[in-house]
């Protein structure tokens, strides 16, 4: 039975979907094989999320450090961050979801700048879910810019922005590191880290990821229970907000 929207605490989820060029290789494919079928699988997450109370979904899609993987490898990452965005950025609009990037901009090719600025414009009024891709990414360059004073340039301070306090982390492909994702905002989130190949990845193992994190019992630094009623940490998003239905 799908779980209520409207009734389940709003979660900032973020993924890394790692395991795409592995998943390619096991078959004895090409290794951009594996990368298109991640498009997918990002698409089963996107449908899903919602339903599982995700209001915010953080999708790493490239980082800064991918790029000292072989040209051809970032022309074929690149050019699936340009299918996701020309084939469901209609699907986003009439579902609700809101699309937005962050990373180094910059640098991106021309027409995938396009076609980011033509996604953000298009869905940005989507309330239902805020997906936000990750695009030339790197948290450290992010943190690093943020308190500069001298010397960035627009496009920087773009990438510099932070988002809401990332509730989950969730990593697919049965590695468990951060890859320098996020880690501002994910101070205080929960990790999940799943042996999945991210192009097997869907909706059953979403829901299962959040089923892990609300069982678990959140205290931000205070003592069992008394994060209700008491401060959690400047910035957090319990601060704003009462804990989530189910966790404390």
């Amino acid at each position: 039975m799908p779980i209520d929207f409207v009734t389940q605490s709003s979660l900032h989820v973020a993924v890394l979907p790692d395991g795409n060029g592995r998943w390619a290789v096991a078959r004895g494919w090409p290794r951009r094989f594996g990368h298109r079928a991640g498009v997918d699988a990002v698409c089963r997450v996107v449908r899903a999320a919602p339903e599982l109370g995700i209001d915010v979904l953080t999708l790493h899609s490239m980082s800064c450090d991918n790029r000292r993987r072989p040209a051809q490898e970032v022309d074929s990452i690149l050019a699936c961050i340009r299918l996701f965005l020309a084939r469901e950025t209609p699907a986003c609009e009439l579902a609700g979801v809101r699309v937005t990037c962050l990373g180094r901009r910059d640098r991106l090719p021309a027409d995938l700048r396009r076609a980011i600025d033509a996604a953000e414009r298009a869905t940005q009024g989507g309330t239902r879910l805020h997906l936000r891709l990750a695009i030339d990414y790197s948290a450290r360059d992010a943190i690093r810019a943020a308190f500069s004073t001298a010397n960035d340039s627009p496009a920087q301070k773009r990438g510099a922005r932070f988002g809401p306090d990332v509730d989950l982390l969730l990593r697919a492909g049965g590695e468990r590191r951060l890859s320098d994702f996020l880690l501002w905002e994910c101070a205080y989130a929960e990790l999940v880290f799943v042996d999945t190949l991210w192009p097997d990845f869907g909706a059953p193992e979403l829901a299962a990821a959040v089923a892990e994190f609300r069982r678990r019992e959140r205290r931000f630094g205070a003592l069992p229970g008394a994060i209700v009623g008491d401060h959690p940490p400047l910035g957090s998003r319990a601060a704003a907000s009462p804990p989530p239905h189910g966790v404390r």
